[in-house]
């Protein structure tokens, strides 16, 4: 187990701003995380973190940040011979995860390249992309009581999965380590093209039938265009979650804003965040050391010394300038700490 007192998290969160935490700490494996919760955490705060890549430090943490590094991959028996079952370690990266399956050929996980984070992050947040989320994929999640030590298994689908959401967000926040995530996928390969982006990259590269590889070398490039690298320029991906409104709402917006963008769900109409907030006028725009991406309107990111706080700030003024505009209440994706 790796221990430090008076740690600086500038290098754990991919925003890139400075926060200290009382102490830090890695285990190894679900041993050492029990032992240490059962004999020395004694009632403090407790902070389970990834890579930092979807959360925002507004200041120094009291207590002690854990993170995993529990990082083995190991194929369990499977009644299915089409199927793959998957026991995978929290601290695992999450794209080197979904590279190693591609080319071990097991497949679900391609649309989700490039995401940053950990596998156990992974798991909480429920990460999506072009038109696939992860929760659709797991089927266990081995778990760590934080306050007993207690270790328990629970089926995915107890965790209610929904939009990057999981009971991990809700009710269970802050409850439980994720040590564990095993996950189903195929050993047939059948492209989830329901994205329209993709599918339209894929026509002009004039790749009618994509591979596995293929498909997810597109993604990463869909990506890399949008998003700005953390090292260069820090942001944590996605700032805000796109809404979803009433069918009634969308249509007397519709009145006003006859080129609006949405996309039919369960419960109404699914309204793109970026476009809300480029129509609101901030894409590209700064506000002290924090700012919109140019490239991408539903990123913030540090132009280098800002503050949780600035990043606040400016997504606070984000926010209130889409609501008087539309009346939307759109909210943010990142954890705020």
């Amino acid at each position: 187990m790796f221990s430090i007192y008076h740690y600086n998290l500038l290098h754990r969160n991919t925003f890139g701003v400075e926060a200290w935490a009382d102490r830090f700490v890695e285990y190894a494996n679900e041993e050492e995380l029990v032992m240490f919760v059962k004999t020395e955490c004694k009632g403090q705060p407790l902070l389970h973190i990834g890579c930092g890549s979807n959360l925002l430090f507004c200041s120094d943490v009291s207590g002690t940040v854990l993170h995993s590094g529990i990082r083995d991959i190991e194929q369990l028996p499977c009644d299915d011979a089409e199927m793959v079952r998957l026991r995978v370690g929290g601290g695992v990266i999450w794209d080197e995860l979904v590279s190693f399956c591609v080319k071990n050929g097991w497949y679900g996980l391609e649309n989700l390249s490039l995401i940053p984070g950990e596998v156990g992050a992974a798991a909480v947040q429920n990460i999506g992309a072009y038109g696939s989320e992860v929760g659709d994929r797991i089927e266990q999640v081995g778990l760590i009581n934080l306050q007993s030590g207690d270790s328990l298994t629970v089926p995915g689908d107890t965790c209610q999965y929904a939009y990057r959401y999981s009971r991990f967000k809700g009710e269970w926040r802050g409850q439980y380590a994720v040590t564990r995530v095993t996950l189903r996928l195929s050993r047939t390969f059948e492209p989830d093209l329901s994205y329209g982006a993709l599918a339209d990259a894929l026509q002009q590269r004039g790749i009618g039938n994509p591979t596995a590889q293929q498909l997810r070398q597109i993604v990463i490039e869909l990506r890399q265009s949008k998003l700005p690298a953390p090292e260069v320029l820090g942001n944590a991906g996605s700032f805000f979650m796109n809404p979803v409104i009433s069918r009634e709402t969308f249509e007397e917006l519709q009145t006003r804003y006859p080129r609006m963008p949405h996309f039919s769900v369960p419960g109404g109409e699914k309204i793109p965040a970026a476009w809300l907030i480029e129509q609101a006028g901030w894409k590209g725009r700064t506000l002290k050391n924090a700012g919109v991406y140019d490239k991408q309107a539903l990123v913030l990111v540090n132009r280098g010394g800002a503050t949780g706080k600035d990043i606040v700030e400016l997504s606070e003024a984000v926010r209130a300038d889409v609501k008087r505009l539309f009346g939307i209440q759109i909210e943010p994706e990142v954890n705020f700490i």
